[in-house]
């Protein structure tokens, strides 16, 4: 008999991660490396943490910096519903957006859809995000 199966994280939940770099808040991070430890590894004064940095130009996203964290600190990670993402560009609203630089957001071209906007949003302004899950 095989054992249960539970989640390890719920859709939609905010997650706890550690920065491999700084990170800005309100913009993308993604998975930059192994957890620090996890289930039936020794504990670790790091917390088990997944470990992210801020996601590259139009690639996937693992969530969204809730607020600014130092190298080898720890982060929140917003990881669903509608999230505040910094743009690089003007954004018309329904429009797909990806990743651009050093997380932000822009009107997607040829990189992976992440979610849609919600409102319109100026260039350099912070724009209302619904997340892909």
């Amino acid at each position: 008999m095989s054992p249960d199966a539970i989640h390890f994280y719920k859709p939609g939940q905010d997650v706890t991660a550690h920065c491999s770099a700084a990170v800005t808040g309100q913009r993308c991070v993604m998975i930059s490396g192994n957890r620090q430890s996890g289930p039936g590894l020794s504990a670790t004064s790091e917390g088990s943490n997944l470990v992210v940095a801020h996601a590259t130009a139009a690639g996937r996203i693992f969530g969204v910096a809730a607020h600014d964290a130092a190298i080898n600190k720890d982060v929140t990670v917003l990881r669903g519903g509608i999230v505040p993402i910094l743009t690089s560009g003007v954004i018309a609203a329904f429009a797909e957006v990806e990743v651009g630089a050093n997380g932000t957001v822009v009107t997607k071209s040829a990189g992976v859809a992440i979610g849609f906007a919600v409102n319109g949003a100026a260039n350099g302004a912070v724009a209302e995000i619904a997340l892909y899950q």
